[in-house]
């Protein structure tokens, strides 16, 4: 009996190599292949401003940063209210060789992609070593004790001279093999950098989870006690998940440098930190399609309430602190109504679309 591979009407697998595969049908596989030559080819022909083309990879960046969280936070089942500092490590890995070296030197500007598996390797180690309270600690006292070391972290930036005291390091312009990256090529050129870096980590996060490792996490997150039965190490499970995470906000946190061309302290506080607890509870916990929507929703939430406070600032000049206050109250509120009436996030609104697709036009 043949299957047909384009439409699957039931489960025909056999082995667990067929289980595992990453795309159920020939149809998902083709959506998916169009919609990344999409994501590769608009802006060729469809180009746009400096400045939204800024925000376009603001959000890339931000999305492999939350893909770490998410490993921690959504499938692993522990809080980290510092992950804006392990992304500050991967940054202040670069701006640490470009300030020994020179924001100009070879190895700023040519080696870039070494810098940046660099960084992502640094911020593994940072984490592994603040997951280690992890055997001992859960729940809200390992909550405080990632704000502890988000604290710690703005001190050292903040009174080191080694790192200049937390204002700019510059990095200087990187090379590709058509020579030098120009004003006028740099978002546009790190577009596709880091959308190349997103789609192989997706791929990376959801091979991971097919494996051992991955479903230790989501087990360890589940019920610890039930994984030790099992075989697993709980407390080792914890630390490598704490590595993960560490090794994506490394390599965002790179990203971000080159990106901006030098970093700044402000770039990596608490508020930050908070940020990126939002865009994973807003884009759905413990989902990798959660750690897409998250920052898109939260980047466009800023914009929007951005354009607002203007508009508000300019025709109630009277009212300035109300026009001030608009973004952190939407900012809070967007978080309570997900909290309160869609905990699973938007990636619930996208598995009920699919859901009804699949099975349209009969009742879902």
């Amino acid at each position: 009996m043949s299957v047909n591979t384009w439409l699957a009407t039931g489960n025909f697998n056999t082995t667990y190599r067929q289980e595992q595969k990453t795309f159920v049908t020939s149809l998902d596989r083709s959506i998916f292949t169009l919609f990344l030559l999409t994501l590769f080819a608009w802006p060729v022909f469809f180009p746009i401003s400096q400045k939204y083309m800024l925000v376009v990879d603001n959000i890339l960046v931000a999305i492999v940063a939350v893909m770490g969280l998410n490993l921690l936070l959504g499938f692993a089942g522990l809080i980290s209210i510092g992950h804006a500092a392990f992304i500050g490590i991967g940054a202040y890995t670069v701006a640490s060789f470009s300030r020994t070296l020179g924001d100009s030197h070879v190895i700023v500007t040519h080696f870039w992609p070494v810098l940046i598996l660099l960084a992502g390797f640094m911020g593994a180690l940072f984490g592994a070593i603040v997951g280690l309270p992890a055997l001992r600690l859960k729940h809200l006292y390992l909550a405080i004790a990632t704000l502890s070391f988000q604290m710690i972290f703005q001190w050292v930036i903040n009174f080191m001279s080694f790192f200049n005291q937390g204002q700019t390091i510059y990095v200087g312009r990187v090379f590709w093999f058509t020579g030098e990256i120009g004003r006028n090529q740099h978002y546009m050129f790190w577009y596709y950098i880091i959308l190349t870096l997103v789609v192989l980590m997706g791929f990376g996060v959801r091979n991971l989870l097919k494996t051992r490792y991955g479903r230790s996490l989501v087990a360890v997150r589940d019920n610890d006690r039930a994984a030790d039965a099992m075989g697993m190490n709980p407390g080792l499970t914890k630390v490598y998940a704490f590595a993960l995470a560490g090794f994506f906000a490394g390599v965002a946190g790179a990203l971000h440098a080159y990106l901006y061309r030098g970093i700044g302290f402000e770039s990596f506080t608490l508020h930050q930190s908070v940020g990126y607890l939002a865009m994973a509870i807003v884009g759905g916990l413990g989902t990798l399609n959660g750690s897409f929507w998250g920052p898109v929703a939260i980047k466009y939430l800023d914009i929007q309430m951005e354009h607002l406070a203007e508009f508000a600032g300019h025709y109630m000049v009277q009212a300035s602190n109300l026009s001030t206050a608009l973004k952190p109250l939407s900012f809070g509120l967007v978080i309570v109504l997900f909290l309160m009436f869609e905990p699973r996030g938007i990636a619930n609104w996208w598995r009920i679309a699919k859901s009804y697709t699949k099975l349209w036009p009969f009742r879902y």
